[in-house]
């Protein structure tokens, strides 16, 4: 990894996990020439998730907002794995997608996405910000409360 993103890294007490297995038929990411495309990511850790349900019902905006800042780290593990542990191949982070399992009423699935975006530019200063969609979902797998994908440009 680039000193700065291992610093930022250590900096914010963040060590990266072994890149979480696909829990069904795909591939944790694919790279297609300087692009790595990510599968979307559970907020797991140690293969578990700690907080389930639907935003807006039993989770709240800030408890998802940290559930995906871990889906986000275990997006950098991926990504990690990807660059043969050199995250100072990253040149861009260049999208992230974030699902939200919420109430029908609620509208601030931007909110809880932050919890990741705000990490990538953590990390990566400038070359974290990134284009995103953000959409709310009725379920999602295993019962997590958030799931993250995302695009990087590397060299």
């Amino acid at each position: 990894m680039t000193s700065s993103a291992v610093d930022n890294l250590s900096r914010l007490g963040i060590t990266l996990p072994d890149a979480p297995a696909p829990a069904a038929n795909y591939v944790p990411y694919v790279t297609v020439g300087n692009m790595v495309f990510v599968s979307g990511q559970l907020p797991l850790v140690e293969g578990k998730l700690s907080v389930t349900g639907h935003v807006g019902n039993d989770v709240t905006t800030e408890q998802a907002a940290k559930q995906a800042r871990q889906c986000a780290i275990n997006l950098l593990a991926q990504l990690n794995s990807a660059c043969g542990g050199d995250l100072g191949r990253v040149k861009q982070v260049v999208k992230l997608g974030g699902f939200v399992a919420c109430a029908d009423s609620f509208t601030d699935q931007p909110e809880v996405i932050n919890g990741a975006s705000d990490l990538m530019v953590e990390v990566f200063g400038d070359a974290g910000r990134h284009a995103r969609f953000a959409v709310g979902s009725n379920n999602l797998p295993r019962g997590t409360c958030v799931e993250v994908e995302g695009t990087f440009l590397i060299d």
